[in-house]
């Protein structure tokens, strides 16, 4: 038996939101290179490089949503759902490298201070900031339903600790004169980007390894479903993410008559959907003759 269906993804309940900050980010990274051209911050030019891989991400979580919509086809019987969590998957990996260029940056500036017009500079990264806080506010609701929405929620976010790290080091620039506090906090917003994009990582990583998701107790799945009157017993269980907001479950279950497939069916499919919030569900029902036969032919 077969249930559910691929009603689209999470994500593109967001797909506006997404619009609006990839114009907002791109918007903003064109003012940020004439900006850091005008004053000379390499720190503005750093970060307008920063906003260019993020305008990527989201242009290319937009196009994972686009992919995700089409309808499935024999050769593709689910469809592009997948498409989101590669566009994820990428995201991660970006940012990941991106942190490297961060902390590479960081360490040659420390070396070699540039010098920098630090006031035009603060007005430039006090817009950046506003812009991507409006932009972290269109993507918040979406980032804890959607892996690529996460991506670009995270992206934005660490454009937002560029915006505050450029304010704070053209403050101190302009009151206490030290060169040094650019390279420094450089560094902190790329350690403070690792372990969240480490985590995005270890998720999208579960979902294409197809691991269990995490809200689901297979072990509690499996006694909820051989505790059905009728059912014997219960093999060959398995439950994966296809992708966010999309769960899938298949398994055999043993029945003592099959006359009672029906009635078992109905109830497994109400726990799953009850119980586990799994409406994708593919269940195939055997008596315990079939089973034999089954274990003879895998021998």
């Amino acid at each position: 038996m077969h249930g559910g269906g691929t009603t689209g993804t999470a994500a593109a309940q967001h797909a506006g939101k997404l619009a609006w900050a990839l114009g907002l980010t791109a918007t903003y990274m064109v003012a940020e290179v004439v900006g850091g051209l005008i004053t000379g911050s390499l720190a503005l030019l750093a970060d307008a490089a920063h906003m260019l891989t993020d305008v990527g991400g989201l242009a290319l979580a937009l196009l994972a949503i686009r992919f995700a919509a089409r309808e499935a086809t024999p050769q593709r019987t689910y469809g592009y759902l997948r498409m989101e969590v590669l566009s994820a998957l990428t995201n991660a990996v970006v940012l990941l490298l991106l942190t490297v260029y961060i902390l590479y940056e960081a360490y040659q500036r420390f070396v070699s201070p540039p010098e920098i017009l630090s006031g035009p500079m603060l007005v430039v990264a006090a817009i950046g900031l506003i812009v991507n806080l409006v932009s972290m506010r269109l993507l918040a609701g979406g980032s804890s339903e959607s892996v690529n929405v996460k991506g670009a929620y995270f992206e934005v976010l660490s454009d937002m600790l560029g915006s505050i790290g450029v304010i704070v080091a053209a403050l101190l620039m302009m009151w206490r004169g030290w060169r040094l506090a650019d390279p420094i906090i450089g560094a902190g917003i790329g350690l403070f980007i690792v372990p969240r994009t480490w985590l995005l990582l270890k998720q999208v990583t579960r979902i294409l390894m197809e691991g269990v998701p995490p809200n689901v107790d297979v072990d509690l799945l499996e006694k909820r479903l051989a505790g059905i009157s009728g059912v014997m017993a219960v093999h060959d269980l398995h439950v994966w993410t296809i992708t966010s907001g999309f769960d899938a479950m298949s398994c055999h279950v043993v029945v003592a008559d099959l006359s009672m497939s029906r009635g078992v069916l109905q109830e497994a499919r109400q726990i799953m959907k009850g119980e586990f919030g799994i409406d994708h569900v593919t269940i195939q029902v055997e008596d315990e003759a079939l089973r034999s036969r089954e274990v003879i032919l895998h021998v």
